[in-house]
């Protein structure tokens, strides 16, 4: 791990410790013929092993004097931005809090806790992302001192902290998914259809704050990153991170409030909201079934999460490589890890659900398709944006002719990235529906999509490892650069940085993948709600939701345009605020003498400034957008119009968010590429050029694209939460209008 052989064995104490535990937990719980209780002790397990982790990790040296000074600079500016933004968001969820009150405040007492669940689903999942960002902000300096020692010591640093930030959004997400399942069923037990659709509150707050978490982080980190490129790295010919770079603290900050805080809030809301789609789809298959099966299709997805965290555990435990290792070798380091897991997790999933819960097989061989699925599309990622293969060499070949072939190379890259993952997800949503629907029971077939994108999510423990673990390589190279490390430190950190964002690329594919499945549920659980209210026989009247009918084609246009317009909006609010940090870095160049010769020190605070300001500023509009739109479509279209808008938002969206984050993957590991000797290395033309198609990628992978996914389940999840109340506005003032 990441301290002594005697820390190692520890954890590998705990690993057994904590498997005999949940095994004992297991046979207690089959003896009683209820399975649930393990799922509370495997997300605090999984808390636990987070939290030893972390220790670990804070024990070794942050090294010298100067690498302690940077480290807290980034630190402080990271826990500044985070306080202000949660302010903003405390505003947003306050005032949600009391809309839901309004419209559930005269239901049941499960409908009075709706407003509650809400809260603690935003609470929760920016505890999760918080909690992330404030290990991996005390690890950047110890991964560049590590690094001194071995190319595995630092990697081992640093992917302790990305399996920090995986355990503890599992463990959270499960903990508090099971604790809100255990509430509302001692409310109503003998509904679990009425529980399972009051949980989508609780992912209801989750998705919005991991919206305007993911929109905020990245709008800071994009607008630092692009005014330290272009004024630094082209106009001033200084090397990335270099100390006399104004923006370079607040670029490493972003690192953290971006690709750390607001990714983990993103994940966090990918998890919950799959598992909680998925027992609500559970509920309704098998509503007619005897109440144990009921409750077995229920918590299936909870108690399959458990056995996803202890095999995240195990992959853990075989990540290793060697001093001198090759990029490939680095991949293949991350890769075995989650291969392993993945191979663990479809053996003990076989014996929980044929054997024990007695599931048909059909359910099981969908969750095996989902999680085969998140491979395939987390490998195709690798290949179109890793400098190993020969799209991003394709892209890093075309800044020898200039800034406008590598964006013209790159876009293409991005475009043709898309056709695998789609073919992908089109083959499982197929296999999954057709494989899970027994006797012709369609919602058993829509259950076993859902059971997909568990299984895609299933090993999110280390999957999002290999994600978070980048930004602390990053920030580990940038410590290095400003503390005049010796030369092979930054060479060993940029090896991890260039692997963090491929292996980043990765997650978001994963991210974005069980988005588009995740909506296909979320879909069906939207016409369940409808179906299972006092409107069903008005619905099963009017809802027939024909291609030639002019609302569904008016739903699917407006729903197919939202993530373009959404995509502008948060691309023009990184412009407007890097516009921002490109001229106070010019100022300070030109007005604070001695800056380029090293007497003068730049005024770093005022470059964080600019970005904290531009972030929570422009993240609010394009947030609003993904709420606002399925209300107004409800009022105005009713039920047929809000199918179709989130139809339409599903398909386009996943296609846009795909095409953005693997052209913005390959631009940036395309400039590496190039940094590291090819087509002429740094200081060349074309390595210029390749900052450029590197620029215009940033917002895309790291803002726009990933947040692209939220988009899609929010305005599902809003429909739902609001279904009732829009359907009443629409059935008096506007079903007669078309």
């Amino acid at each position: 791990m990441v301290t002594s052989g005697r820390t190692r064995k520890f954890l590998s104490l705990l690993a057994l410790t904590a498997g005999m535990v949940t095994f004992n937990s297991f046979a207690y719980a089959l003896s009683d013929g209820n399975l649930f209780p393990v799922v509370p002790i495997g997300a605090a397990i999984a808390l636990i092993f987070a939290f030893i982790l972390a220790i670990g990790i804070l024990k070794r040296s942050e090294g010298t004097e100067k690498m302690v000074e940077i480290a807290k600079a980034v630190r402080q500016g990271a826990d500044a931005f985070l306080k202000r933004q949660y302010i903003s968001i405390t505003i947003f969820m306050a005032v949600v809090f009391v809309l839901l009150f309004f419209v559930y405040g005269t239901g049941s007492t499960l409908d009075l806790l709706t407003p509650v669940a809400f809260l603690t689903g935003g609470i929760s999942s920016g505890l999760a992302g918080i909690i992330g960002m404030r290990i991996a902000t005390r690890s950047n300096a110890r991964t560049a001192f590590a690094a001194q020692e071995s190319l595995n010591t630092g990697l081992q640093v640093a992917f302790s902290s990305g399996t920090v930030m995986g355990m503890t959004v599992v463990g959270i997400g499960l903990l508090f998914t099971s604790i809100w399942f255990i509430i509302m069923r001692e409310v109503e037990p003998n509904n679990l259809a009425k529980v399972t659709t009051n949980l989508f509150a609780f992912g209801m707050g989750a998705s919005s704050v991991a919206l305007f978490a993911r929109l905020g982080g990245g709008i800071y980190t994009k607008a630092a990153d692009v005014g330290a490129d272009l004024v630094g790295k082209v106009e001033a010919g200084i090397p990335e991170d270099d100390p006399r770079n104004p923006a370079t603290i607040a670029d490493n900050v972003g690192d953290n409030v971006g690709d750390v805080a607001g990714m983990g809030a993103d994940l966090y809301e990918s998890y919950v909201g799959s598992i909680v789609a998925t027992m609500s789809l559970g509920a309704s298959a098998w509503a007619t079934a005897s109440p144990n099966d009921q409750y077995a299709a229920v918590v299936a997805p909870m108690i399959l999460a458990v056995f996803g965290i202890f095999s995240s555990m195990f992959g853990r435990f075989i990540v290793r490589t060697k001093d001198g290792a090759s990029q490939e070798n680095l991949l293949w380091a991350l890769r075995k890890g989650v291969y392993g897991a993945s191979i663990l997790f479809m053996i003990i999933s076989y014996i929980l659900m044929v054997p024990v819960f007695q599931l048909p097989l059909g359910i099981y061989i969908a969750l095996i398709v989902g999680l085969i699925a998140g491979n395939i599309i987390g490998y195709f990622t690798e290949y179109y944006t890793s400098d190993t293969y020969t799209p991003t060499k394709h892209v890093a070949k075309n800044a020898e002719t200039g800034p406008a072939t590598v964006i013209i190379a790159g876009l293409a890259v991005g475009m043709r990235s898309t056709v695998i993952p789609v073919i992908t997800i089109v083959v499982a949503t197929l296999v999954a529906y057709l494989s899970a629907k027994s006797g012709g029971n369609t919602t058993q077939g829509l259950y076993g999509i859902g059971m997909a994108a568990v299984g895609m999510l299933s090993t999110l423990g280390i999957t999002l490892a290999t994600d978070a673990y980048g930004p602390v390589a990053d920030n580990a190279g940038g410590v290095a650069e400003m503390a005049g490390l010796p030369h092979e430190v930054r060479e060993r950190t940029d090896a991890l940085d260039s692997l963090g964002n491929t292996t980043a690329a990765t997650g978001k594919g994963f991210a974005i993948g069980s988005a588009a499945l995740t909506a296909l549920t979320l879909l069906a659980a939207y016409y369940d709600v409808l179906i299972t209210s006092e409107y069903k026989d008005f619905i099963l009247k009017n809802l027939h939701f024909r291609i030639s009918d002019p609302v569904v084609i008016s739903g699917l246009f407006i729903g197919a345009v939202v993530p373009f317009l959404f995509s502008a909006m948060t691309m023009e609010a990184v412009g407007k605020a890097a516009m921002s940090m490109v001229n106070e870095v010019r100022r300070q160049f030109r007005e604070i003498p001695g800056i380029m010769e090293g007497t003068g020190k730049p005024d770093y605070q005022s470059c964080v400034d600019i970005s904290t300001k531009g972030a929570l500023r422009e993240m609010i509009a394009p947030s609003l957008l993904a709420i606002i739109s399925p209300l107004v479509v409800g009022v105005v279209l009713g039920p047929e119009g809000v199918m179709a808008m989130l139809a339409g938002t599903m398909v386009s969206g996943f296609v846009l968010a795909v095409m953005m984050a693997n052209a913005g993957g390959s631009w940036d590991n395309a400039k590496k590429y190039i940094e590291r000797g090819s087509h002429g290395g740094k200081g060349s033309d074309a390595h210029k050029a390749a900052v450029v198609g590197d620029t215009v990628g940033d917002p895309f992978k790291d803002t726009s694209g990933p947040s692209i996914n939220i988009l899609i389940k929010l305005m599902s999840i809003v429909s739902i939460v609001f279904a009732i109340a829009l359907l009443q506005i629409y059935t008096k003032f506007f079903k007669d209008l078309f």
